[in-house]
C-alpha cells in the first residue's frame, strides 16, 4: 500500500510539469495538418525578421535598392515602356520633370529608360565578374589550403604576382588582350579579382582543417574528398560569400570605369559607365546626363556594401 502511494504521489507531481510543458495532451492541427505550433513559430520569426529590419532603416534601404535594380535589369518594362534607343531631336536637352524623369540627352532619348536598360548590361557584366572571381579564386584557395606543401607554395606565389598587379591596370590588359565586349569586360575584372577570393578561402580552409572535427573524421578513416565535402567547404564558405557580396559592389564600379573608357557594349547600347562617358561633353548645358547615372551607380555600389557589411556582422 505504501509503494502504491509513493506511485501515486509521483504522478501528481509529474502532472502538473506535463501540464506546463504540454506532454499530456496532442498537438491540434489544421484541416490539413498542419501544426498550430509551427505556424506560431513561422509567426515568432517573420515578426522578428521584420523587427530586425526596421530597427536598421539603412540595411531596409539597401536590400531595397538591390531589389529595385535586380527588377529593373530583369524586367526593365516595370519601370518604363520608352524605347531607350529611340529619340525626338526636337525635345533634346530636356531637364528632369514629370515626363522625363532623369531628363533627355543630345538625341532627344528618355535618359531614365536608358539607366533602367543600362542596368541588364551592367549586373549582367557584375554577375559573371563575380561568379569567375568567386569559382577560380575560390578553386585556387580550396587547393592550396587543403593540399599544403609545395602546391601551396606554388598557388600562393602565383597569387602574389596577381596582387603585385594594380586590378584596373590588370583589367586594362586583360581586356586589350581578349577584345572589347560586355562578356570581355567581365571576365577581365573577375581574373583581376581572383586574387583577393584565393587568399580567403586558402585562410578559411586552413582554420577549418586544423579543427578537432575534421581530425576525427579522419581518425575514422574517411575518404579526403568527403572531408573536403562534407566539413571543410560548407564551414570555409561563409567569408568567402560575404566577400563575394562585397565584390560585387567593386565589381560594378569596375565594370562602369572600363565602359567608360570605352571597353564595354558598343553605341547606342546603355551602359552605366558609358552613359557617364556620353554625358562628360554636354555638363555645363546638361548635368544629369552624367550625375543621374552616376548617382545610380552610387547607390548600388552603397547598398551592396552596406548589405554585406549586415552579413559579415
Amino acid at each position: 500500500m505504501q509503494s502504491q502511494s509513493l506511485v501515486d504521489d509521483a504522478d501528481d507531481v509529474d502532472a502538473p510539469a506535463e501540464a506546463a510543458l504540454g506532454l499530456g495532451r496532442p498537438l491540434s492541427t489544421t484541416a490539413d495538418g498542419t501544426g498550430t505550433g509551427a505556424r506560431a513559430g513561422r509567426r515568432v520569426q517573420v515578426r522578428q525578421v521584420l523587427r530586425f529590419l526596421l530597427r536598421r532603416p539603412g540595411l531596409l534601404l539597401s536590400a531595397l535598392t538591390v531589389v529595385l535594380v535586380v527588377l529593373a535589369s530583369f524586367w526593365p518594362d516595370l519601370f518604363t515602356s520608352q524605347d531607350p534607343l529611340k529619340g525626338v531631336p526636337s525635345q533634346n536637352f530636356r531637364g528632369p520633370s514629370g515626363a522625363h524623369w532623369f531628363g533627355t540627352d543630345e538625341l532627344g532619348r528618355d535618359v531614365f529608360s536608358r539607366v533602367v536598360h543600362g542596368a541588364q548590361l551592367s549586373l549582367k557584366a557584375t554577375i559573371i565578374a563575380v561568379l569567375v572571381s568567386f569559382v577560380v579564386g575560390g578553386l585556387l584557395g580550396v587547393v592550396a589550403g587543403f593540399v599544403g606543401r609545395w602546391v601551396d607554395d606554388v598557388l600562393m606565389r602565383f597569387v602574389d604576382v596577381l596582387l603585385s598587379i594594380p586590378a584596373l591596370f590588370l583589367s586594362l590588359a586583360l581586356v586589350t588582350a581578349l577584345g572589347y565586349g560586355t562578356v570581355k569586360v567581365a571576365v577581365a575584372v573577375g581574373i583581376a579579382s581572383v586574387a583577393s577570393f584565393a587568399r580567403v578561402a586558402r585562410a578559411e580552409v586552413l582554420r577549418v582543417r586544423q579543427a578537432v572535427f575534421v581530425e576525427a573524421s579522419r581518425s575514422c578513416g574517411t575518404r579526403w574528398y568527403a572531408v573536403l565535402g562534407r566539413h571543410v567547404l560548407p564551414n570555409a564558405a561563409g567569408p568567402v560569400i560575404v566577400l563575394a557580396t562585397l565584390d560585387f559592389g567593386a565589381s560594378i564600379l569596375a565594370v562602369s570605369a572600363l565602359s567608360f573608357l570605352g571597353y564595354g557594349a558598343p553605341p547606342p547600347a546603355p551602359e552605366w559607365g558609358t552613359l557617364i562617358s556620353d554625358g562628360r561633353n554636354y555638363l555645363a548645358n546638361a548635368w544629369w546626363l552624367t550625375a543621374l547615372p552616376g548617382l545610380a551607380i552610387a547607390a548600388t555600389v552603397l547598398a551592396t556594401n552596406r548589405i554585406a557589411r549586415a552579413l559579415d556582422g
